[in-house]
């Protein structure tokens, strides 16, 4: 989920940092996110204690802005990130420049996120509280060049990009592919991705990427489907992830949560660096979220996953109890008015 996301689908969600068409004259808007959590993390029934107790989960500082009719930025910084074995610049989310002749074509250059289908990836990460395999071992903020297109009626958008590849930590100079669609079709909302990512020198894996959202008056379920295949491989079912989320909301400060995540990989091959062969884990969470203001939020949530993870490092291990309650906040710092901008009067 962002100012990322204005280029690609994309909702507003909570905390997000987007340029939207009512703040077009605002040559800098800056703003700070910041979520803590007390948390506690169980393997069947034992206690880690590194994963337990305060978090400072995300520390963000954003800023966006219109440069002029045409152009604008957005750039975004975690500064809960370590950077002890990395550079600043990992550090940051993104830090793009967009060029808009029009209303419909848009050109955009810089570090980005990569345009990959759902709406699990599309969230800010700072409204995740439990997610699948797949999204603990990615790094989808990357280096690219995208350009888009939306239809008349803005019922469509479409996308082309290149980029750095999500598993760059293999090898730097390994690239991605990505070819998008998002529709805005009344209570459904759409976010379709074909990708050819490389994940070894002169090796890629494809993804086929369907996210589905349903809005039915205080309900939202939120549906996406994930195949992966390589050369080799069985295209369909065999490496694929699964993430349902339901949202339903009985007044304005209280919205509930379920969310149920399935990943599987029964390749025998070892292409996908996201989620290890001889993988089929199932995670199944529910929770709360309470806003007191509208840029302050509450929540509390717990999630249980069982099944086979081949990946011993990974992040979701079978007989995993995960529990957590915690803060967020938003704060807009400062902003500035685009002084080339008449004023109507």
């Amino acid at each position: 989920s962002s100012a990322a996301s204005d280029v690609y689908k994309r909702q507003v969600l909570f905390g997000a940092c987007v340029l939207t068409a009512n703040a077009q004259d605002e040559i800098l808007r800056l703003k700070m996110l910041t979520r803590v959590d007390y948390q506690r993390e169980y393997i069947n029934g034992e206690a880690i204690h590194d994963n337990s107790g305060f978090k400072g989960k995300y520390l963000m500082f954003a800023i966006d802005g219109k440069i002029d009719e045409h152009f604008s930025y957005a750039y975004r910084q975690r500064l809960n990130v370590g950077h002890s074995d990395m550079s600043f610049f990992d550090a940051t989310d993104w830090a793009r420049v967009v060029y808009t002749p029009d209303g419909q074509w848009e050109f955009s250059a810089g570090k980005d996120v990569v345009a990959v289908g759902g709406y699990e990836y599309d969230k800010n990460p700072v409204d995740v509280y439990a997610a699948s395999e797949y999204w603990n071992n990615i790094s989808p903020f990357q280096l690219a060049a995208t350009v888009s297109y939306t239809t008349p009626g803005r019922h469509s958008k479409f996308i082309a990009q290149c980029s750095q590849s999500i598993y760059r930590s293999n090898a730097p100079d390994m690239y991605s592919y990505n070819l998008m669609w998002i529709g805005n079709h009344g209570c459904l909302g759409t976010m379709y991705s074909a990708n050819l990512v490389e994940y070894m020198p002169g090796k890629y894996i494809s993804y086929l990427a369907l996210g589905h959202k349903l809005t039915l008056g205080k309900l939202c379920i939120e549906a996406d489907f994930m195949n992966r295949a390589s050369s080799g491989h069985t295209f369909l079912f065999k490496d694929c992830s699964i993430m349902a989320e339901l949202a339903y909301r009985p007044i304005e400060k209280l919205n509930l949560l379920g969310k149920v995540t399935y990943d599987v990989n029964h390749t025998g091959k070892d292409a996908d660096y996201s989620v290890y062969d001889g993988t089929e884990l199932t995670s199944v969470g529910g929770g709360v979220e309470f806003y007191p203001r509208d840029n302050i939020r509450l929540h509390a949530m717990y999630a249980h996953t069982f099944g086979t993870n081949g990946n011993p490092e990974g992040t979701m291990k079978p007989g995993r109890d995960y529990m957590s309650v915690g803060l967020t906040w938003n704060v807009n710092l400062l902003s500035l008015k685009n002084p080339w901008k008449k004023d109507d009067n």
